[in-house]
């Protein structure tokens, strides 16, 4: 019974606000960008499950851990810790990769802090006012999300985009740091695992977490119930070692650092 309840609530994340459009709030489990006039936050999208999906899961390899090629467009962000270097996915979050390369380069970040950290969740980023209700993007205005559940996942050194509600994005970012999973999803990913071909809402449990993301959640940790509600557009290749360092600060009632944690520079450039 307590497998059945995990199962639903879990895949309701993405079968409910991916393949149905609906609203859904999760409050202390979201990454929210603080809103002037509301410090709530909802996410939802309004893509749907791939019809191609069964293939795309047939391949056992992950495209946040696939090898990076040279010449491959990379980040190297520096922080008072230390360096993080980031790889992107332009194919799958054209705009957020956009946005985010375009303000690193013009130096829109440099001097920021990471303003949200909570040791075990995520560490938070890219807002000129410092307490999460700034920031904008390059165009001026919110854009989307991109929400590309088929290919990229909330897993440990994910990077995405934090805003204030559905296709609220600005320049804030987060880091997923954690490097393992809760007794209760870990119970969840193995029965999907054991059960592939569960449905719920006439949708297989395989199209929504298929055998190689659980397995990868299992191995490396992650924030599952993150996935279908803001878009993965990097993953950190190296420098995991400092977003932990980061994430284990010393941190107020708002898991705001009581020493800033810095961002130096982030320097964009060719993998060789």
């Amino acid at each position: 019974m307590k497998k059945k309840l995990i199962l639903t609530l879990l895949l309701s994340t993405i079968i409910f606000n991916v393949a149905c459009s609906k609203n859904s709030n999760a409050e202390n489990t979201t990454i929210e960008q603080t809103s002037n006039e509301s410090t709530e936050s909802s996410v939802s999208e309004d893509t749907t499950i791939s019809q191609e999906s069964e293939t795309k899961n047939e391949s056992t390899e992950l495209l946040q851990f696939s090898e990076i090629k040279q010449g491959e467009e990379i980040a190297i962000l520096k922080t008072n810790y230390g360096d993080i270097k980031i790889r992107f996915f332009k194919e799958q979050a054209p705009k957020a990769v956009e946005n985010f390369i375009t303000h690193a380069k013009e130096g829109y970040y440099d001097g920021l802090t990471f303003h949200r950290v909570r040791d075990d969740f995520m560490i938070q980023g890219g807002d000129p006012s410092g307490d999460g209700t700034g920031g904008e993007s390059i165009w001026g205005e919110p854009f989307e999300n991109e929400i590309d559940v088929q290919n990229l996942r909330h897993f440990n050194g994910a990077l995405s985009m934090a805003n204030s509600g559905p296709d609220t994005n600005g320049s804030q970012f987060f880091i997923v740091q954690s490097d393992s999973l809760d007794e209760s999803y870990k119970e969840s990913l193995e029965y999907f695992l054991e059960n592939q071909e569960e449905e719920q809402n006439g949708i297989k449990v395989k199209d929504v977490y298929p055998a190689n993301v659980c397995e990868k959640y299992l191995e490396v940790g992650g924030t599952p119930w993150l996935d279908g509600q803001h878009t993965v557009f990097g993953q950190v290749y190296e420098g995991m070692d400092i977003v932990n360092k980061i994430a284990k600060v010393d941190v107020d009632e708002n898991d705001k650092p009581l020493e800033d944690v810095i961002i130096q520079s982030i320097t964009v450039e060719e993998y060789k």
